[in-house]
């Protein structure tokens, strides 16, 4: 982790060169390396566990016992798909576990079940769960998962979706989300297999395109709205790529070996946001000093 966190790269003979090992010589260090990235005894779900469990239970308490979960997908050119399961810390988040395939093809719902079915375990007691996804991943499958759950859930949806409200002829969601700018269903039949679902569509003045939201309670608009907290997401992927840990130039071919390269850059995740939160509590700057009674006489 240290040494991922001082060369910032995914290069393996980078990251090799700076490991405090006590080596013969200096190519044992990559060799070193390239043996931990293959050891099947290496098992990123079951090392990633406490600081999971860690995580959840911070997010339950931050967030009235509601915890925010985002799945999405980024890819490493077209050699690497990566599916991410995260919780929402603060105004970013945090890796729970993931699943790394060969290519740049969308992963299905079997692989996001693999991941969905990690969590229940982990969570604190008496917490409940909001997923957010974007339209890529929202399928009948998925639906009926979070609604056999308990799940509450956020998914953007596609325009090109079958959807029935009840009232005149079977349509879909882009139709629905064409004919007015605001617009709340309670009871919609998605896809073919007719699951039911609430959707809220909105479409602000200046946004290319509307929010088309399934959700799992009466729609409005700030129920809509809730779907942004999946963009903590975003700066995540950021640190593990350009902007972080340099991941896409990683010269890994198998995924396997790629996934265990994600666990050391996620626990390194884990590790800065935990040092970041124990400064702010034991050193705060001058704007989180100030309290909100401080003007007051």
């Amino acid at each position: 982790m240290a040494a991922v966190l001082e060369v910032r790269t995914a290069n393996t003979v980078e990251i090799a060169n700076k490991l405090p090992l006590d080596l013969e010589r200096s190519d044992m260090r990559e060799q070193w390396l390239r043996r931990l990235l293959s050891n099947p005894l290496v098992v990123e779900e079951v090392i990633m566990e406490p600081f999971a469990r860690g995580a959840l239970v911070a997010a339950a308490e931050h967030h009235d016992q509601v915890i925010q979960l985002s799945m999405d997908q980024t890819d490493i050119g077209n050699r690497f798909a990566i599916l991410m399961l995260s919780v929402r810390t603060g105004d970013r988040a945090l890796p729970l576990c993931w699943v790394v395939e060969a290519g740049a093809a969308n992963i299905g719902f079997a692989s996001q079940q693999v991941l969905l079915e990690r969590v229940p375990a982990w969570l604190p007691p008496e917490a409940s769960v909001m997923l957010a996804a974007d339209r890529f991943y929202p399928s009948a499958d998925l639906l009926h998962w979070l609604q056999r759950h308990g799940w509450s859930y956020r998914l953007r949806l596609k325009g090109n979706l079958l959807a029935d409200t009840g009232v005149g002829e079977v349509t879909t969601t882009g139709a629905l989300a064409a004919s007015q700018a605001e617009r709340y269903e309670p009871t919609v039949a998605l896809f073919a297999s007719r699951v039911m679902t609430a959707i809220g569509i909105l479409h602000d003045p200046g946004h290319p395109e509307p929010w088309i939201i399934a959700m799992d309670c009466v729609p409005n608009r700030t129920q809509v709205l809730d779907y942004a907290s999946r963009w903590g997401i975003e700066p995540m992927f950021s640190d593990f790529k350009s902007r972080g840990f340099g991941l896409e130039e990683t010269h890994l071919t198998c995924p396997q070996r790629l996934s265990r390269l994600l666990l050391i850059m996620a626990l390194a995740m884990h590790w800065c946001v935990a040092v970041g939160q124990h400064d702010a509590l034991t050193n705060p700057t001058s704007t989180e000093k100030k309290s909100p009674t401080a003007d007051r006489p």
